[in-house]
């Protein structure tokens, strides 16, 4: 999800609109809270699978003590991270399609470009749809060695029809996340009717990963239909890596309870006006994170058993809204 150059704007508004809903927020520090999260979120999947891919989306500042590229480099979380998923980079800050500000695409950059440094490998993703920027969003990605994705609409739908082969289509066997050259990000399966109908759409692709979520229309994948998944049209294995949101709460997932909208438990906030739905959490709670991992209920451990090769993390960035 998506909030970039107006979310200071939209985070002010609802905080502000919001302020009593906000008064027994302790004083913490915001950033730490979200790396010991992810830290021991990747701690406990890889107690199950060693190799287990953990990819947190946006937030790269937590890379850094303070989010200056020359503060001091936080060790134990970039340990706990393979990848880093960036949005926006060159297209989609302020509007899908429109080139990203110079100063704010030199930010991002820098700070990608200091998790390349640190062996974090950088999935960027792009929201543009005509194909000179599309091509345009390949060839500056590839120049800093970034895998990326140019997704012609938002909502992430779609196999994009341009360009007609993956970009740096290849043959190959992809088993760490730093071989590969390409991916695919479809998260919502609206456009298929049913598990069989993803599946066959996606193996007729060669992206050499595929960032996808848990759930079709609330029916889990199974680790069967999870392992037809990873062989590209090609018979080059691919990656296939699962989206969770861990910054925000989200109504149509399998946790949600209805009484929550009436009788909401302490770590729930208030809804994302720019996502319905979805609502804000205060992630550092126990009672949150026993949803999201660590036991046999968890959101993580279900993913784990489908077979997924690892977790692709939204909301990283939470740490703003309470900033």
């Amino acid at each position: 999800m998506i909030k970039n150059s107006i979310k200071m704007l939209c985070a002010t508004l609802i905080a502000l609109a919001t302020m009593s809903c906000k008064t027994d927020i302790p004083d913490l520090d915001f950033r730490q809270e979200m790396r010991n999260f992810v830290i021991d979120l990747s701690t406990y999947s890889r107690q199950y699978n060693g190799s287990f891919i953990v990819i947190p989306q946006n937030g790269q500042e937590l890379i850094t003590k303070s989010g200056d590229i020359d503060s001091e480099l936080q060790t134990n979380y970039i340990q706990a991270i393979n990848a880093t998923g960036r949005e926006d980079l060159f297209y989609g800050y302020t509007s899908d399609n429109v080139a990203t500000p110079k100063v704010d695409n030199a930010y991002m950059l820098s700070l990608c470009n200091l998790c390349e440094q640190n062996n974090i490998e950088v999935l960027a993703i792009d929201y543009c749809s005509s194909h000179d920027k599309m091509d345009n969003s390949y060839q500056q990605n590839a120049a800093n060695n970034f895998i990326s994705f140019a997704a012609n609409e938002r909502n992430l739908t779609n196999i994009p029809d341009y360009p007609v082969k993956p970009f740096h289509e290849n043959p190959e066997n992809i088993t760490k996340i730093s071989q590969a050259k390409n991916f695919l990000y479809l998260i919502n399966p609206e456009n298929y009717n049913s598990k069989p109908d993803f599946i066959s759409a996606v193996n007729q692709t060669n992206y050499d990963v595929v960032i996808m979520d848990l759930f079709h229309n609330e029916d889990a994948y199974t680790n069967v239909e999870i392992q037809q998944l990873k062989t590209k049209l090609n018979g080059g294995k691919r990656l296939v890596i699962c989206y969770m949101s861990i910054g925000e709460s989200e109504d149509y997932r399998f946790y949600w309870q209805n009484t929550w909208k009436t009788n909401k438990p302490d770590w729930l906030l208030t809804e994302n006006p720019q996502w319905k739905g979805n609502y804000k959490v205060r992630y550092w709670e126990k009672s949150w994170q026993n949803i999201i991992y660590g036991n046999d209920a968890s959101y993580l451990k279900k993913i784990l058993d489908a077979g997924f090769d690892g977790v692709y993390l939204d909301l990283i960035d939470a740490f703003e809204y309470f900033e």
